[in-house]
C-alpha cells in the first residue's frame, strides 16, 4: 500500500522542479537535466533538458542547447534545438543555428539565425545535421 505511493511520487520527481543559475553566476560546462532551466547568468558550453530554458533578461548562453521548450528574454549565440515552442520576447538577441518546431517571436526581437522548422523529436534527432524540404 505504501510503497505504490513512493513509486508514483518518484516518477514524477521532476515535474515542478526547476534549477536556477544566479546573476552573478558563470559556469562553463555541460549541463544535462529533466528538470528546467533558468539563467539568469551565463553559461558557457551545452545545456540539454527534456524540460524547459528560460533565459532571463540578463543572462546568456554561449554554446549548445536541446530543450523541449524555451523562453528568451536575453542573449543566445550558437546551436539551439526545441522539439516544441521557442519564445523570443522583445529584449532577446538570438544568433547562430536554430531548429524548431513552432516559433513565437515579440516585435523587437533580434534574430539573426538560420532556422529550420521541424515536427516532432524523433526528426529533430534524426535528421540533425540534414536539412528537410517540406512542400505545403
Amino acid at each position: 500500500m505504501f510503497s505504490e505511493s513512493k513509486k508514483k511520487r518518484t516518477a514524477n520527481e521532476t515535474r515542478g522542479q526547476s534549477n536556477r543559475i544566479g546573476k552573478s553566476t558563470h559556469i562553463t560546462g555541460d549541463v544535462v537535466s529533466k528538470a528546467d532551466f533558468r539563467i539568469d547568468g551565463k553559461l558557457e558550453g551545452s545545456v540539454e533538458t527534456s524540460g524547459k530554458i528560460v533565459i532571463g533578461a540578463s543572462g546568456v548562453i554561449v554554446g549548445k542547447v536541446i530543450c523541449a521548450n524555451a523562453d528568451i528574454e536575453g542573449k543566445f549565440h550558437g546551436e539551439l534545438t526545441v522539439s516544441n515552442l521557442l519564445t523570443l520576447k522583445s529584449t532577446a538577441v538570438i544568433e547562430g543555428e536554430v531548429v524548431v518546431s513552432k516559433l513565437s517571436i515579440d516585435p523587437g526581437a533580434t534574430f539573426n539565425a538560420t532556422c529550420a522548422m521541424k515536427t516532432g523529436i524523433k526528426e529533430l534527432n534524426a535528421g540533425e545535421g540534414k536539412k528537410a524540404d517540406k512542400t505545403a
